[in-house]
């Protein structure tokens, strides 16, 4: 098993990235924060999950093992292949797909780019005793309301789902539960 990989990065694609180590290139699929983030040149150090097929080795990078984590538990839910859950990391960072199957929020998973309603429950049923439930985590439903709509927002206004949930965050669980409020606090982020 390939678990990390370290080196230059020839050439940076899609949803891929060409990682040179003692003169061989490595195809590493990985998320879309990293393509857009790292560039041709730069050196790279990847924890990475090697999915064995009869007819192909597929490497797959992340930034942390966290992310890998999450990887091999996605990939164990029936309907979710590795490009699907590479495409779940590439929409929601691992703590908002945490916050998601410990709040049971299936609409979470249903904003990734293939998956629909029914592989959202899934994913919510397969993974709910798999992550670990840490008091951070749980949310009420009146904040999760809340925190939906400043996403609405904060996406109508041009930030990525990514960026939306990232300002997210930031919001403390004391900040009272009103839109124009969360809404503020959640715009100092991108200042």
């Amino acid at each position: 098993m390939i678990a990390s990989i370290q080196g230059k990065i020839l050439f940076s694609g899609d949803d891929n990235l060409i990682v040179e180590v003692s003169g061989i290139g490595y195809l590493v699929y990985v998320t879309n924060i990293l393509t857009t983030t790292l560039r041709r040149g730069e050196k790279v150090s990847l924890f990475t999950h090697l999915v064995v097929r009869e007819d192909s080795l597929t490497l797959f990078g992340f930034q942390d093992q966290e992310e890998v984590f999450l990887f091999q538990e996605l990939i164990k839910v029936n309907g979710v292949g590795p490009r699907l859950a590479l495409e779940t990391l590439s929409t929601h960072s691992p703590d908002v797909i945490k916050r998601a199957i410990v709040n049971k929020q299936e609409e979470i998973f249903s904003q990734v780019s293939g998956i629909g309603k029914k592989t959202a429950q899934k994913i919510l049923l397969s993974l709910e005793d798999r992550i670990a439930l840490d008091d951070g985590f749980v949310i009420s439903p009146e904040t999760a309301g809340i925190n939906a709509e400043v996403q609405e927002a904060l996406i109508s206004l041009g930030y990525s789902v990514l960026e939306a949930q990232a300002a997210i965050q930031v919001i403390s669980d004391d900040v009272p539960l009103d839109l124009e409020t969360r809404l503020t606090i959640a715009l100092r982020y991108f200042s």
